[in-house]
């Protein structure tokens, strides 16, 4: 937890940060072992960054005496995740990685080799969702909370909310023996399509290619999803 993120509802009229949240309690307590008078880095959620003053620090809560909060938070990475909804597990995994690189939109998208039952994964409930993005941002002491939307129909999303999303953006999808390599070091905004384990059927290779994207890969090794998508981000920008 390289940063602490508050909500504005966490700092009282005097100027004190409470953190009450158990999770973030005990990895005060048991990994950085805090100390009263300890100045930590402080965050509020779609705002500035700055410092605070550990005051207390009990079983119930913990509470900083806020310095400054005058740092503006990481730039975010111009680029819109289109992501085939992965197996539970490698989500929550995903969502935290994408977010500490900065990627601020992310859509998971229902293709043929998703599993349906995925879609009724505890792991895609608002709160879950949000736990995940917040220990991203946590990590890259960023404060700017990603959206995340799900869109369960591939048909309608490519003909429908595709286009607009393309509008001003480069679109690229990752895929297998697509012909051309990664590029490196974008300096425009993109739309990175990243498909499942097992990658995309024909069909929708051909839908993508159809509305303008175009098909990209990084290499014979086959990646798990969590993986192939922190390295095209990489490579990307």
């Amino acid at each position: 937890m390289n940063l602490i993120l508050l909500d504005l509802m966490d700092i009282d009229a005097e100027g004190y940060a409470w953190v009450r949240d158990p999770r973030r309690v005990r990895h005060l307590q048991e990994v950085q072992s805090a100390e009263i008078g300890t100045e930590m880095t402080l965050g509020i959620v779609n705002g500035a960054i700055g410092r605070g003053r550990l005051i207390s620090l009990e079983e119930q809560g913990a509470c900083f005496d806020v310095t400054r909060l005058e740092m503006s938070p990481p730039a975010p990475l111009p680029v819109h995740l289109i992501l085939a909804l992965p197996r539970p597990r490698m989500l929550a995994r995903s969502l935290e990685h994408v977010t500490a690189l900065g990627v601020k939109h992310i859509t998971l998208l229902h293709t043929c080799r998703v599993e349906k039952s995925y879609w009724q994964s505890p792991e895609l409930s608002a709160q879950k969702i949000h736990e995940h993005l917040v220990l991203g941002l946590e990590q890259a002491r960023d404060t700017i909370l990603p959206s995340v939307t799900l869109e369960k129909r591939f048909k309608p999303f490519i003909e429908d909310s595709l286009p607009g999303l393309l509008r001003d953006r480069r679109g690229l999808f990752a895929h297998p023996g697509m012909p051309t390599a990664c590029p490196r070091g974008l300096a425009e905004a993109c739309v990175l399509v990243v498909g499942p384990e097992g990658g995309f059927i024909p069909y929708e290779v051909g839908c993508l290619l159809e509305a303008g994207c175009e098909g990209i890969h990084i290499g014979e090794r086959i990646l798990r999803v969590e993986t192939a998508v922190t390295t095209l981000l990489a490579r990307l920008f």
